[in-house]
């Protein structure tokens, strides 16, 4: 063998080496990318391929909750954290602001199409005696069909469905605030990962000249009437790319019309467009399937000029948070009973049973008796392990943390960490501020205050906006000094 073919012989062993110890490598580089550029290089033809093999795909479904079940502390014996209070902060029923006496010129009329026969919509009664979902004792006939006009187009930044909705629901009524400017505080971390409508709603009421509220348990017949009445409608809803392989997200839509003939339902889509101008358009069916993933949840922005309509039109029911959130359970429970292996009706069941227990009180609840907020907690546990059971999406946990307060209410405290390890094991659960916020619970009732400190920190890296965390790190502080 001569010098030349072995010095060939050896570049190329050398070459082989660097590429496997590359391969080694770059796995973790990769999972340690910022999510906008881990997508763009999954979107991308050079690198998609390359991405599908060092990248672990996000689990199907969240780990079932079988072997747990049942509590490891007492329930009595869970720390009552600092902070944990302040999680319900507007986020209950998004009551409407006091009625406001000064008036302001109203906006250009919408078009008004020839009205037609109104759309009944069942509506679905809990088991239990609950207030009925009535729009009003004689409702309006509705137009056949409606179109707002005047709605801006914006493609969203990444992960920035909430602030891109908003802006456009805020522009339709003169309002400047770009999708950025409003992330800016709702996500001051560019990966944070979910912005609820309860936070949007308190933004628009704390920091614009306009009015929100935000409620769940809406209806096609209300989305409807809020159209009809001039108010684009934001929704937050399911999906899931069509390929399957992302998993299930989370997202935001932008209603502005419908049409009864065609049954269809019209929206500003800031994800998937289109984007010159023309809506989105989806089925009824298909939007209700869709919109049913995050209990039918609503909000909707108006001036204050406009609030006496939008009380006409949103039901009593939907402006007490405690009826509210009966109303959907009953919601879920009715659904059950047509489908019961529905795991996103398990969850809405779930989370409006947790919502019920968080703000039930002799002082706000009828019938209201001693022993009820663990009760509608240990229902709640029972509700998601059953959607854990079916196969819950992880993502669910971005958008939606009621499973990790139920747990720990009840004091299962190994539910609480091994839901949140499991979610730190995915890109995006690792840019969720209130992932660690309740990893920190977990490991306080465990009596691992240094590292609850830890995760209550992570949390604030995250969002430093995100005041429970504050609150539950100056707690953890003064534990620590004692």
């Amino acid at each position: 063998m001569t010098p030349k073919t072995k010095r060939i012989i050896l570049v190329v062993a050398l070459l082989q080496i660097v590429i496997a110890l590359g391969f080694l490598a770059l796995p973790p580089v990769v999972q340690a990318l910022p999510g906008r550029y881990l997508v763009r290089l999954q979107a991308h033809p050079l690198t998609s391929g390359v991405m599908e093999l060092v990248t672990t795909p996000i689990a199907r479904s969240l780990p079932s909750a079988e072997g747990s079940g049942s509590s490891d502390v007492a329930a009595a014996a869970v720390p009552d954290i600092p902070g944990l209070a302040e999680d319900t902060a507007g986020e209950g029923s998004g009551a409407l602001p006091a009625p406001t006496a000064s008036p302001t010129p109203p906006p250009p009329a919408t078009p008004t199409l020839p009205a037609a026969d109104a759309e009944p919509t069942a509506t679905a009664a809990p088991p239990t005696p609950t207030p009925t979902f009535t729009p009003s004792p004689t409702p309006e006939p509705l137009p056949e069909s409606v179109m707002l006009e005047g709605l801006v187009t914006i493609q969203q930044g990444f992960n920035n469905c909430g602030p891109a909705n908003m802006a456009i629901a805020l522009q339709y009524w003169g309002d400047e605030t770009t999708q950025m400017q409003a992330a800016s505080y709702l996500k001051p971390n560019e990966e944070d990962r979910n912005v609820s409508p309860w936070q949007i709603n308190e933004y628009v009421n704390d920091f614009t000249t306009l009015k929100s509220t935000a409620h769940a348990s809406g209806t096609m017949d209300l989305l409807k009437r809020l159209v009809a009445a001039g108010f684009p409608v934001v929704i937050e809803k399911g999906y899931e790319p069509q390929q399957g392989a992302e998993g299930w997200y989370g997202h935001y839509l932008t209603v502005y019309g419908y049409d009864d003939e065609k049954q269809e339902i019209y929206s500003r889509d800031t994800y998937l467009g289109p984007f010159d101008g023309r809506p989105r358009v989806d089925s009824y069916d298909e939007f209700m399937q869709w919109w049913q993933h995050f209990y039918y949840t609503f909000y909707v922005i108006y001036p204050s000029y406009e609030e006496q309509t939008v009380r006409q039109l949103i039901p009593d029911i939907l402006e007490n948070e405690y009826t509210m959130w009966q109303h959907t359970a009953g919601i879920a429970r009715q659904e059950l009973e047509e489908d019961p292996n529905n795991v996103f009706t398990w969850f809405n069941l779930g989370v409006a049973l947790t919502r019920m227990g968080q703000v039930a009180s002799a002082e706000t609840t009828p019938d209201f008796q001693e022993g009820d907020n663990a009760r509608y907690y240990e229902e709640a546990t029972e509700a998601f392990d059953r959607a854990r059971e079916i196969g819950l999406p992880p993502r669910t946990l971005y958008y939606e943390h009621r499973p990790l307060m139920a747990y720990y209410r009840t004091g299962r405290i190994q539910d609480v960490l091994d839901l949140t390890a499991a979610m730190l094991e995915t890109p995006g659960g690792r840019w969720v501020e209130e992932i660690y916020w309740y990893r920190g619970h977990g490991l306080a009732a465990t009596g691992d205050l240094l590292g609850a400190k830890e995760a209550y920190e992570k949390a604030l890296e995250v969002n430093e906006n995100f005041s429970p965390a504050e609150i539950s790190l100056n707690w953890v502080n003064s534990e620590l000094q004692q």
